[in-house]
Parts: C-alpha cells; sequence; structure tokens
C-alpha cells in the first residue's frame, strides 16, 4: 500500500495538509510581544497560504499586507518601504528575484526569500542579489517567526540618545547608529545581513569569530553545519570591500572554524 500524506482535521476546516495545519494551530502556541508597530509586506499569489501566513503575523502583533503580483510588489515596497518584505519567488507579472533585483538599491528594509523552489542555487541567486534570509516552504510558522525578530530586532533604528558607535579596523568604518560603512574616503552600500555580520565581526576584529557564534545571532537558530548563508554573506562582504576571494586581506577564513576581520594597513 503506497503511502498517504498525512492531514489532520481542524474544527471548522477541512482536512488539510501538514504544512497548512501548521499555520491554522500556529497563533495557540505563540506568544504577543512589542512588534505590534512592525509593518510587513507578503508578496504571495497562493491566496490560501498568503491568508495563513497573515493571520499568524498578525495574531502575534504584526501590521501584514499582502500583493500577489511581483511587478506591483516593486512600487510598493518602494513607496511603503516595510520594516520586512517576505517574497514568494514563482509570481506573475516578474519573479521574486526580479523583485529583489529592482528594490534592494532603493530598500534598505529587510526581504525574506519563502519559495518552495529548494535548489541549493535558488537559494545562492537570492542572497548574491541583496536577500537577507531564504526559507524553504513548507515554512515552519515559529521558526519563520524567530528569524523574522532576530532581524528586526538589529535592525531598530537608533534614536538621537543613543550612545554613538563606531569602530574602525585600518580604513574601514562601520558607524552603527547610521548603520554606514566607508572604505577610505568611500562609501559601501551593504544589506541589512551584510551590515550585521561586519558589525559582528569588527566587534572581535582581531579574533576568530565562529560558525557556531555567528549563524545563531544572525540568523536566530543554530547552525546546523549545512547551511551555507553566512559563507555567502562573507562571499559577498569580500567583494564589496575589494577584498581579493583568493587571498583575502580583511576577511580571512580559518578553516573549519570561522572568520576574523583584520586591519588591512
Amino acid at each position: 500500500m503506497g503511502r498517504q500524506r498525512a492531514t489532520v482535521s481542524v474544527e471548522g476546516e477541512a482536512d488539510l495538509p501538514d504544512s497548512w495545519v501548521s499555520w491554522r494551530l500556529a497563533p495557540i502556541l505563540a506568544f504577543m510581544t512589542n512588534e505590534q508597530t512592525s509593518q510587513i509586506l507578503l508578496v504571495e499569489d497562493d491566496t490560501e497560504l498568503a491568508q495563513m501566513v497573515c493571520e499568524y503575523l498578525q495574531s502575534n502583533g504584526f501590521q501584514v499586507t499582502v500583493e500577489q503580483r511581483g511587478d506591483l510588489a516593486v512600487d510598493r515596497i518602494v513607496q511603503d518601504a516595510p520594516h520586512a518584505v517576505l517574497l514568494d519567488i514563482n509570481l506573475p507579472g516578474i519573479d521574486g528575484f526580479e523583485v529583489c533585483r529592482r528594490v534592494r538599491s532603493r530598500y534598505d528594509g529587510l526581504i525574506l526569500i519563502l519559495t518552495a523552489r529548494g535548489d541549493e542555487l535558488d537559494e545562492i541567486v537570492g542572497l548574491e542579489i541583496g536577500a537577507d534570509d531564504y526559507m524553504s516552504k513548507p515554512v515552519r510558522p515559529r521558526l519563520l517567526l524567530a528569524r523574522l525578530r532576530s532581524h528586526l530586532r538589529k535592525h531598530v533604528p537608533s534614536s538621537p540618545a543613543d550612545e554613538v558607535r563606531e569602530i574602525t579596523v585600518g580604513s574601514l568604518k562601520i558607524h552603527l547608529n547610521r548603520r554606514s560603512v566607508s572604505l577610505g574616503e568611500d562609501e559601501v552600500q551593504l544589506t541589512t545581513a551584510e551590515f550585521d555580520l561586519l558589525w559582528m565581526l569588527a566587534e572581535q576584529a582581531g579574533r576568530v569569530v565562529s560558525r557556531e557564534d555567528i549563524y545563531p545571532k544572525l540568523v536566530g537558530v543554530s547552525y546546523d553545519g549545512q547551511d551555507r548563508s553566512i559563507d555567502l554573506r562573507v562571499s559577498r562582504l569580500r567583494r564589496k570591500l575589494g577584498d581579493d576571494p583568493a587571498t583575502p586581506a580583511r576577511i580571512k577564513s580559518i578553516r573549519g572554524v570561522g572568520y576574523i576581520l583584520v586591519d588591512d594597513q
């Protein structure tokens, strides 16, 4: 007898696949925090899935709006400037990759790609064009919530009264309050994820920072030994900082351990 796909009955609902039931049950397991003012744009053409994700995030205090077309999402992202964008890849109009390409230079908020396309190449492409994170469907609700909160905590704007924090490592200057980076006289444009990684390395400049330390702070979950997203961010950082990937002078790899940011002068 062939293996049947498991379904669960939820009161008031028809039998639903496991991946859908988790969204129906998740609000019962969730708890409220102080993210009530965080605005999320969900770009997803699956109406039923979009409704479930929307309801779940709203039940956890987020303000969520939905856009189903990629071509229309571009203007909404730029004009509305939400705190985060949850972006599907397979969209009508233009796909999610093209949406990310078009908005990344004009939008400095979070972009999290959610897609059923589990190919590693798709993940690499998404991160290379500026996405801050990438999750494969079916997405576990509480994992999405944990990653979203983790990213947003690091992206809270500083108030004028906050202590000014700036780190200089050789010719590299990193300003936390402004979230700006300069290399000599030139300003370096970084995504949120790239800045967060660079700041973490800069705080420990001259010391090795392991993947096990980096991953939970930047992604929100423990490192599984397989995910390459941190390595990809390092690769993008090196390129933007003019570091030779073959013989890097600023961000060095310590084989089997992690990375170290060093003075290039």
